[in-house]
């Protein structure tokens, strides 16, 4: 008799589940009504893990779980969930770890064997039909024959996952110094590519977060070869392939040294936090390719990843259509040379030297990945251009190519809104106008901002994670707090409008009601009204995403001193002391908390700006690179801690303070900066 398969995803609104909803798998979302089936009818569970714009994931899709034979031995022994890493970070985080203790390795597709009650006892990332097949039979037999092993396995492996999140007080003295970071710098600066930029090894990462702070901590100690480094960095990741030449935006990650070929999807968080990235090494170096990248960048993000509400979709797709209709990766942003002398005809040699239509950028397939290798003056003194006429023609090209690529099948949009992420975005957006001072940026943030207030904020309190089809799901994740609060405080301090602040406040003191662990002051990541799985982490180690905890850190550090709350400051101080035991090890891994560190190792201002013109001086102030304040102002009186009393109405002032100390009012700007830069 032939199966009936009841593939439970058709009703989900997750694009990756949706993409997987026609599968002969019988696959179930997760949620409570699965998980009690599995205990009730004592199967096995079969947890595949993966997000919308994962190429593996596909493939592995395609080559298994469309296969009837392979869906026939899945649907017999174990009851089968898609789980969207993206919706459910907290799923994804407690199999992940598992995954990692028992191969060493983890990465997207995750897939683990658990018993009945959720207890690991399998699992790996991609398997070949093959190998998926038997590991899928030896498994089914053991539980059958064994099933003791199986849960002396789980036992042991719950131990060591759990063991995993702990996080213990540190109860010393905490003592932040500088030489602290130096060493573990010197230590970092091993791995330095000095040649390429990034680290020395492939596959090649923008890790934004570990840039931001080396850019700060080389500007603040004068240190040249550092700043060299990075900006070596940020614009070998401008000129390669990593970015798009013609559309802006940057995909995930370079598979080779050069930054040359992505990974060719793009995710809404790198290019968050590479927009702010850009903007600040702008303010350092002003170099005007910063300057265009950023533009770009965000010019694709309103072109490409931008609902009329103003939230920010999610990524786009490695994978696109071939002519053939065959799905492949690139196949929307790579380039022949005949179909480029068609379009550009003339000015083909040109373009084929600036974009490097040649063996520096070949990929496969007669296809090239457009990258840089020169700067522009080269270019212009080796054709004798002028500026002007090179960047006319630059603009040509990329619109003639455009036009031609959006002919092109689009990579697949994974349109669901997820609330950290979106706070990312519109901490790029605040970053960018901040430096720039485009009013259309300043109008996105709050547009983003208002969304997330007025969509995602619940009554209690609470963020949700999710936004789809104009419905708000999932109970939120630290990392939607940690992430929110970091963006609304920064859209405080280039708007002076309060709400921003205290709706930040007012989610921080929701955090300590719901997701704060007393025995170590560190934050759970999921909330204490969530379904316990079989572990409730703590997030710590900095990634491509700095870890909610260490930005949970900062927020708190900053809110201390915006309302003078010493619950705040001391939380935020234990909570670096905690883990600078593992920070020198692998400093990659905790460079958020060393750019907290710098807080208390270097003067941490905080500037007071009062009076009827404080937003124009803001603008002003804002055009200097100063990591180390936080600014407070207003046009009228106000009762906020820094700015009590302090309003004159024929003067706009400027309060410098350092360590509830202030130096005398200045009403110039650039008297205010020779205080901050001393």
């Amino acid at each position: 008799m032939k199966h009936q398969y009841t593939n439970a995803l058709v009703n989900e609104t997750s694009p990756y589940l949706l993409q997987h909803a026609h599968n002969p798998v019988d696959w179930n979302p997760w949620n409570d009504t699965t998980l009690e089936k599995a205990k009730t009818e004592n199967k096995l569970m079969l947890i595949s893990v993966g997000y919308a714009a994962c190429h593996w994931c596909h493939v592995m899709e395609h080559e298994s779980f469309e296969d009837s034979l392979v869906a026939q031995v899945m649907n017999k022994n174990f009851i089968n969930i898609k789980v969207d890493r993206e919706e459910r970070p907290d799923v994804d985080q407690v199999y992940m770890n598992a995954v990692q203790l028992m191969t060493g390795s983890g990465g997207w597709p995750l897939n683990v064997i658990t018993l009945p009650d959720g207890r690991p006892v399998w699992g790996g990332t991609y398997f070949k039909k093959a190998q998926w097949m038997d590991a899928l039979e030896q498994i089914s037999k053991l539980y059958s024959e064994d099933p003791k092993r199986l849960q002396e396995y789980a036992d042991k492996l719950e131990e060591g996952i759990k063991s995993l999140d702990v996080v213990k007080l540190n109860t010393d003295e905490p003592v932040f110094e500088t030489s602290f970071i130096e060493d573990a710098i010197e230590n970092w600066s091993k791995q330095f590519d000095y040649k390429l930029g990034g680290m020395n090894r492939v596959p090649k990462f923008m890790m934004p977060n570990n840039y931001h702070f080396l850019l700060r901590y080389a500007y603040q100690k004068n240190d040249h070869e550092l700043l060299n480094f990075v900006n070596l960095t940020l614009k070998k990741m401008a000129y390669g392939g990593v970015f798009d030449q013609i559309g802006g935006g940057f995909s995930r990650y370079s598979v080779d040294d050069k930054w040359h070929v992505p990974h060719f999807e793009k995710m809404l968080y790198d290019n968050g936090q590479l927009v702010s990235l850009y903007s600040d090494a702008y303010l350092v170096s002003k170099n005007e390719l910063y300057k265009n990248t950023v533009e770009e960048t965000l010019n694709y993000i309103k072109n490409n990843m931008t609902a009329s509400n103003g939230a920010f979709y999610s990524s786009l797709d490695a994978d696109s259509n071939t002519k053939n209709g065959e799905l492949e990766e690139g196949a929307f942003y790579v380039w022949n040379k005949d179909e480029l002398k068609t379009l550009l005809q003339e000015d083909f040699e040109l373009f084929s030297d600036y974009y490097n239509v040649n063996s520096y950028g070949f990929w496969e397939h007669d296809n090239y990945v457009l990258i840089r290798k020169d700067d522009d003056t080269k270019i212009i003194e080796k054709y004798k251009l002028s500026k002007i006429l090179l960047e006319d023609k630059k603009n040509k090209w990329k619109t003639i190519l455009l036009k031609a690529r959006n002919k092109r099948a689009k990579p697949r949009l994974d349109d669901k809104t997820l609330t950290s992420w979106n706070a990312i975005m519109l901490k790029g957006y605040v970053d960018a106008y901040r430096v720039f001072g485009n009013e259309d940026y300043l109008a996105s943030a709050e547009k983003n901002a208002n969304f997330i207030l007025n969509s995602q904020l619940r009554e209690d309190g609470g963020l949700n994670h999710n936004f789809k089809n104009g419905v708000s799901s999932i109970n939120g994740y630290l990392e939607d707090y940690a992430t929110t609060i970091n963006a609304l405080i920064a859209l405080y301090e280039n708007t002076l409008n309060e709400k921003w602040l205290n709706t930040a406040r007012d989610l921080a003191n929701y955090t300590f009601n719901h997701f704060f662990d007393e025995s170590s002051n560190m934050f759970f990541f999921t909330s204490n009204e969530d379904a316990s799985l079989i572990s409730r982490s703590i997030e710590y180690n900095d990634n491509v995403i700095p870890a909610s905890n260490s930005i949970m850190a900062k927020n708190l550090f900053k809110l201390s001193h915006y309302f003078d709350n010493e619950h705040f400051s001391k939380t935020a101080m234990t909570m670096l002391n905690n883990v600078k035991p593992e920070m020198q090890a692998y400093p990659s891994g905790y460079s958020n908390w060393f750019d907290l560190m710098l807080n208390y190792t270097k003067p941490y201002y905080e500037v007071a700006i009062v009076g009827k013109d404080a937003k124009e001086k803001i603008k002003q102030l804002n055009q200097n690179y100063i990591p180390n304040m936080l600014i407070a102002g207003s046009t009228s009186e106000n009762n906020m801690a820094l700015l009590k009393n302090r309003y004159n109405p024929d003067n706009t002032l400027i309060y410098v303070c350092v360590n509830k100390a202030c130096k005398l009012p200045v009403s110039e700007v650039n008297d205010a900066i020779k205080f901050l830069k001393k």
